[in-house]
């Protein structure tokens, strides 16, 4: 390294005065807040949720009325109009995956039959592999200890291998999500796979995804050195999956 270069993360004399410049002049006055009614995040000044946008996917019931008066409450979270509590109820009575299901759910607003289920899980099922080397020559070469950053960055890199990255019609944007949703666990456990290898020492072992295993079932399988997992594992991971769909 050069003579006097700083390195690639350090905090030198002038960063550190040119923060404290940003500080002093970056300041805004909290009562602007309320003279202009600019709502702090998702929250007005009384603390209350605002709208953020128009939207039937999802609703949260966070207050009651009664007696004119709003009463905060446990909450209640619905897709599509059906309670969350109420689908989970179903997955766990007829003892089945429902990760799957909620997606079909959020997506396309009803509810999936036996076969639309089977041929919905087999379209995820077919976009859950990582374009060929993406392993070794995106995730491997810069393991990050950040998820989020090693999300976003093989997000990012997905781009250059879609031959129709920037068809933004409904059909093409449909199959892109299906796409990440099926990759997602797979960029999550083999990023995870390679900091630990890099950072702890760690042994590293690739597991491919198997196209018959549910999107729980996968992930048990490529994180574990053995692949081994008990139903109730998968079970549980699944239903975390279900109530974090979106």
């Amino acid at each position: 390294m050069p003579m006097n270069q700083p390195s690639y993360s350090e905090m030198t004399p002038e960063i550190l005065a040119l923060s404290e410049l940003c500080q002093e002049n970056g300041g805004i006055d909290p009562t602007l807040y309320g003279k202009y009614e600019v709502k702090r995040g998702l929250r007005d000044i009384s603390g209350k949720g605002v709208l953020a946008g128009l939207t039937k996917i999802s609703e949260i019931f966070a207050y009651k009325e009664e007696n004119g008066e709003l009463i905060p409450c446990d909450g209640l979270l619905c897709y599509r109009g059906i309670n969350v509590q109420d689908l989970v109820k179903g997955f766990m009575e007829d003892d089945r995956f429902g990760f799957e299901e909620t997606v079909y759910l959020l997506l396309f607003s009803n509810l999936p039959d036996k076969k639309q289920l089977e041929d919905f899980s087999r379209v995820l099922s077919s976009y859950r592999r990582l374009p060929p080397s993406f392993v070794r020559d995106v995730i491997m070469k810069a393991p990050s200890s950040d998820m989020m950053n090693a999300l976003a960055r093989s997000v990012l890199t997905l781009y250059s291998y879609d031959e129709k990255a920037n068809d933004t019609s409904l059909p093409n944007v449909l199959r892109q999500s299906l796409q990440l949703i099926a990759k997602f666990p797979l960029l999550s456990v083999y990023s995870y796979l390679s900091y630990k290898h890099y950072y702890q020492d760690d042994s590293l072992i690739i597991h491919p995804p198997q196209p018959e295993l549910s999107t729980a079932e996968n992930l048990l399988h490529v994180l574990r050195p053995d692949s081994k997992y008990s139903r109730m594992e998968a079970k549980m991971l699944d239903l975390a999956f279900g109530k974090k769909s979106f």
